[in-house]
């Protein structure tokens, strides 16, 4: 049995949660008309990746007023789960029956609020069910600026209609050990989120296609300059070019050989539609590479994972 997966690479209305869910309803409504079984967004989709940080030379001044006002922005643009994005999320998936697979910036507000923005992916099933909520373990680089450590409660693949459904965020990719525990998940179909796909991506989504045996749908962003949050000094290289892409998207499917099934898809602002191949295609893979199977020597290594959450 195949699937048809719909990959979101369209903006977000950066630091405006309102506007951004409008935009999702009207995404998960159109691709759910199309037959998508699956819908998944990128990185910090709800509402909108920081990729500021990276391109405003202020961006990692002390006590920078224009910098804590984005911030401040960001924390008001965030999402609670027990709010009630997520449960128009969820009301969506149990509509359309589709899996959601969505990337955000979470905050913990009510009751026991903790002042934190994690980089999270929650995974919700045809029934509405919250599946999965995983906080991206380490922020990269710069992100520190902006986005707390998450845990390993999230570092789970979840049952759905249309096979094993995993994630993880970023350069996550690049930590062997997250790696393994996912592969040990048995997945059979992998979300990578990053902010734009560029060549290291591509490796690594190709990387953990061929090492998990997996269907890996990599996700990147679309960001123009335009789309940058005001109040920030521009480099001199993008003043002046409001349609220059800041992140090009890039988004690609991967098979569990490794190889592209779909090429990198730079530029485009649109939803990308994938039918999936059977997923008897991964069986057949594994008779040579099995990481959580016969290539794994659990006589010689013990990996140990601790999975509670961090309030």
């Amino acid at each position: 049995m195949s699937a048809k997966i719909a990959i979101v690479q369209h903006k977000p209305v950066f630091n405006n949660l309102k506007e951004s869910m409008a935009k999702a309803k009207t995404i998960i409504t159109e691709a759910a008309k199309n037959k998508a079984q699956v819908i998944a967004f990128g990185e910090c989709w709800l509402s909108g990746y920081p990729a500021w940080l990276d391109f405003c030379p202020e961006a990692g001044f002390w006590n920078h007023e224009p910098i804590k006002n984005i911030w401040a922005d960001m924390y008001e643009n965030s999402v609670e789960i027990g709010g009630k994005e997520v449960k128009l999320l969820r009301y969506w998936a149990k509509k359309y029956k589709v899996v959601l697979v969505i990337g955000m910036n979470e905050v913990v507000k009510k009751g026991k609020g903790n002042g934190t923005i994690y980089n999270t992916i929650l995974t919700i099933g045809e029934n509405g069910k919250l599946l999965n909520h995983h906080r991206k373990l380490m922020p990269t680089y710069t992100e520190k600026l902006v986005h707390g450590m998450g845990d390993g409660a999230g570092l789970n693949a979840v049952d759905t209609s249309v096979g094993r459904i995993g994630s993880l965020i970023c350069w996550e990719h690049w930590m062997p050990l997250t790696r393994q525990v996912m592969h040990d998940e048995g997945e059979d179909i992998h979300f990578a989120l990053w902010p734009a796909v560029k060549e290291a991506h591509e490796i690594a989504s190709r990387q953990y296609a061929f090492e998990g045996r997996c269907f890996v749908f990599s996700i990147g962003q679309i960001l123009q300059v335009a789309d940058l949050p005001k109040g920030l000094k521009l480099p001199k290289s993008l003043k002046g070019k409001p349609k220059t892409y800041v992140l090009n998207g890039g988004s690609c499917v991967v098979g569990p050989d490794g190889k592209f099934l779909l090429p990198p898809q730079y530029e485009k602002e649109e939803t990308i539609y994938f039918d999936l191949p059977p997923l008897k295609i991964l069986i057949k893979e594994r008779m040579n590479l099995a990481v959580s199977g016969h290539y794994q020597r659990s006589d010689v290594f013990k990996l140990k994972v601790n999975k509670k959450r961090v309030k």
